[in-house]
């Protein structure tokens, strides 16, 4: 069984229904299509929506001042068997997820971040370039998580891209000021070490396990 469901069911008005899913480990496969806000009512802000980013319930002068929720940790406080990140410009790596999930039983999440053209102010042309940047900025990280514990990278970047290089092709962050890009790189890095950390003693747990 596969469900499918954009942020706003995934982050926001579906979660409650998602977590009892997740608390009994129902065998199945769930899929978040992120494109950071509800696109299809009108593109109104959703929990999943960035800190600063314009939509139409959070116009230029009244930017959305909370960040993503981190949906990937309330995932992981499950303890669900598999959860992961995925980029339409890795496509190896979302095949590989994908297959990787289908083997696995109990609840699986795979979360994509999928760029809206329109909802992003965003040429079309730019959808796998942004996609990209998403995840060499730090902004969208790729990696897997088993078990609600053990942290994988599946893409590691070495030296994160400055977060500017992301958010300047993209006009619903045209009204930012350097003040609230300097913000954005700043939460953006702490998640990425904290995510680093995580993988780092994940990876020791599992040498320690092996010799043991």
């Amino acid at each position: 069984v596969v469900a499918w469901g954009g942020d706003g069911s995934t982050f926001d008005i579906g979660l409650q229904a998602l977590s009892g899913a997740m608390e009994r480990n129902e065998d199945f496969i769930y899929v978040c299509y992120d494109n950071e806000a509800y696109m299809n009512t009108g593109i109104q802000r959703s929990s999943a929506t960035p800190y600063g980013a314009w939509t139409t319930t959070t116009p230029a002068e009244n930017m959305k001042g909370e960040a993503k929720k981190l949906i990937m940790e309330i995932v992981a406080a499950h303890r669900v068997p598999y959860a992961a990140t995925l980029s339409l410009a890795y496509p190896e790596d979302f095949i590989a997820k994908f297959k990787k999930a289908k083997e696995m039983k109990g609840t699986r999440f795979l979360h994509i971040l999928s760029p809206c053209p329109p909802g992003w102010k965003l040429a079309d042309d730019l959808t796998i370039r942004i996609s990209r940047l998403a995840v060499q900025t730090g902004m969208f990280p790729l990696y897997e998580i088993y078990g609600g514990i053990d942290y994988r990278m599946t893409i590691d970047v070495k030296s994160l891209k400055p977060i500017d290089d992301y958010l300047k092709l993209q006009r619903r962050f045209a009204h930012l000021t350097e003040s609230d890009i300097g913000e954005i790189q700043h939460f953006v890095d702490l998640g990425w070490e904290r995510l680093q950390r995580r993988c780092r003693q994940s990876a020791e747990e599992r040498e320690e396990s092996a010799s043991s």
